[in-house]
């Protein structure tokens, strides 16, 4: 009997420890999955965050690469206008300088047009010029042409015709050469300097076989000339010529020129 209430206590012991111990393992067995669990999870948390990172930067890089093609578009746009504006201001350039030349050609038609027209006045009246009197210096009338014009500078010659010539006078009844030079220029709005020598040096050489009226004839070195006139057509020239002659049209076969300036 007591062989047999122990056996059964140790029969109850038994499964009361075998049941423990079954009790015991769940915890354990529930324990050993969690961590499998959280790493899976961990693992997915990782990927959603890599993958909202890598949208952000998908979209950071679109948002670059769209101010980068604004800025293209703008800087594109500012380029094509500042062409624009260069080609405008080009073609006004160009049509002042080409409104320029054609004012120019213009004016030197006319320049040639009016030596033309006084060569051949001075041809008509050459004989009465030649005697270089003093009553047809009386009847010389001085007109006031517009500033520029050859006319000024030939009109205003002829009416001191028949004036004195003195050293270093400058008119109005008396002159030397370069005096008479410089004051009949004036009358056409061009400053000459006050001397022949540096009266040579003005303006553009002219050769003395293609001379035009109201060109500047000089007599001695170019920069060392000791005298001066102007040519006032067919063949001729008006100067201060000395105290003897004073004021005279004469012919240049008589008393040729060194060389020629021209500055009308």
């Amino acid at each position: 009997m007591r062989a047999g209430v122990t056996g059964g206590l140790l029969g109850t012991v038994a499964v009361a420890g075998a049941s423990a111990s079954a009790n015991a393992a769940e915890p354990v067995t529930q324990t050993l999955e969690l961590p499998t669990l959280t790493a899976d999870l961990a693992t997915q948390v990782a990927r959603s965050a890599e993958a909202t990172q890598q949208a952000a930067a998908n979209y950071e890089l679109r948002a670059e690469r769209d101010a980068a093609a604004a800025r293209a578009a703008e800087q594109a746009e500012a380029d094509l206008a500042e062409a624009k504006k260069a080609e405008a201001k080009k073609k006004a350039e160009a049509e002042r300088k080409a409104e320029a030349e054609r004012k120019a050609a213009a004016e030197r038609a006319a320049r040639d047009a009016e030596r033309a027209e006084l060569a051949s006045a001075s041809a008509t009246s050459s004989g009465s010029s030649v005697s270089g009197s003093s009553s047809a210096s009386a009847s010389a009338s001085v007109t006031a042409p517009a500033s520029g014009s050859v006319s000024a500078v030939i009109s205003f010659l002829k009416a001191q015709v028949g004036d004195a010539y003195v050293m270093g006078a400058s008119g109005p009844n008396a002159w030397d050469c370069s005096s008479l030079v410089q004051a009949a220029f004036k009358q056409a709005g061009v400053d000459l300097p006050r001397v022949s020598q540096d009266q040579s040096m003005v303006g553009t050489d002219v050769s003395l076989s293609n001379l035009a009226v109201g060109d500047i004839l000089y007599w001695g070195g170019k920069g060392s000339a000791y005298h001066v006139g102007v040519y006032i057509g067919n063949g001729q020239y008006l100067d201060a010529a000395n105290p003897s002659k004073g004021v005279v049209i004469q012919d240049l076969s008589g008393y040729p020129a060194s060389g020629a300036v021209r500055v009308l």
